[in-house]
């Protein structure tokens, strides 16, 4: 078996030492004679899997009790429209910071709830680069403010957190556990798992208990933070698979040295691929170089049809997931936490062939 270097978005790569923990466990997990699959989520074996997530999560972000750590379904698309469900009102107004393609998505469900605020708008920039705090428009009395902390598409990212009055509220779905950060600053933070958690199908959310409990009486029960809350995540039965595979990917980011370790490594791999995309004007990155994403490096080069030989090319020697989003074309490579160091070295040695051979 020859494994290849998976650059794509997501559903990404997972850490080795996790798939193979995995593998070895597949068909019986702890001794029980039966998958993590098979088991019922009541079980007391599935009980310690469950709680032994939800503490890595606590310890690994620093999460205080103040905030709830749910694992739900749906991924960030359901959080898109969970959000707003839950704290946003007809007569209220969320902030929304919009800085491309999954800020809009979130603008579009707020829509559905109360009133909408451009805090700021990207659009006539191309969604090239992340607004500096003192250019938001923030409403007095918001309901929250909600930013993208990493556009995947558009490969951008927030380098630091706007202070607002209003609860703040991220979409951190393609860079969480990426980096530290101080969860007491923010009401409510979600993220689709399949990038730097662990399999498609799950979302982390982290909600302030307060904020939770805003939620309107008329709102459907498993719509509310609530509701999961109350009853740990298992008010119906939960991606059990998924619950796993993040118990094991959070220990192996504490084999790292916790999120200050992934952060000085993903900081490198980000380094030495921006460097080689800088050398030359062969390579055309996208985003403004304060705002580039440190998990999703986004460029263009002189043709569609060059950059369709070279997502082809690669795909050949063994580099997966290279070709940009439909939705804006060009080439993105994903190097979220599971890609190693080796693999963006191989990829650039890859550019710089291709540019000798095609240049």
């Amino acid at each position: 078996m020859a494994r290849i270097y998976n650059f794509g978005a997501g559903p990404a790569a997972l850490p080795l030492p996790v798939l193979e923990q995995a593998r070895e466990e597949l068909l019986d997990y702890a001794g029980s004679g039966m998958s993590i699959m098979e088991m019922s989520h009541r079980s007391k074996t599935f009980d310690a899997v469950i709680k032994g997530a939800e503490a890595n999560v606590r310890r690994i972000f620093g999460v205080p009790d103040t905030h709830a750590v749910l694992f739900l379904q749906g991924g960030a698309s359901l959080q898109f429209g969970m959000v707003p469900a839950n704290l946003l009102r007809a007569d209220q107004t969320a902030d929304i910071v919009h800085t491309g393609s999954w800020a809009s998505k979130a603008i579009k469900e707020a829509k559905l709830y109360g009133k909408v605020n451009l805090a700021w708008d990207g659009k006539n920039e191309k969604y090239m680069r992340i607004p500096d705090e003192q250019e938001l428009k923030l409403t007095p009395g918001a309901a929250y403010v909600h930013v993208t902390s990493n556009e995947t598409i558009e490969g951008i990212q927030f380098k630091t957190f706007p202070k607002t009055e209003a609860p703040l509220v991220a979409d951190m779905s393609s860079d969480i556990m990426s980096r530290p950060i101080d969860v007491s600053r923010f009401g409510l933070i979600y993220a689709g798992a399949q990038k730097n958690l662990g399999p498609s199908g799950m979302a982390l959310v982290i909600v302030r208990k307060d904020l939770a409990a805003r939620v309107p009486d008329n709102t459907t029960t498993m719509m509310k933070y609530s509701t999961h809350i109350e009853n740990q995540s298992l008010y119906n039965t939960p991606n059990t698979w998924a619950i796993y595979i993040l118990k094991l990917v959070t220990e192996w980011v504490e084999k790292q040295g916790g999120m200050a370790g992934v952060q000085k490594l993903n900081e490198q791999k980000a380094k030495i691929l921006y460097d080689e995309l800088d050398r030359t004007a062969y390579w055309k990155p996208c985003a403004q170089k304060s705002s580039r994403s440190l998990m999703n490096v986004t460029w263009r080069m002189g043709s569609e049809a060059l950059e369709e030989k070279f997502a082809k090319e690669a795909t050949k020697a063994g580099f997966d997931g290279l070709k940009g989003h439909r939705s804006v074309g060009g080439l993105r490579a994903s190097i979220y936490n599971a890609m190693t160091l080796e693999g963006v070295q191989a990829l650039v040695g890859f550019m710089k062939d291709f540019e000798k051979k095609n240049g």
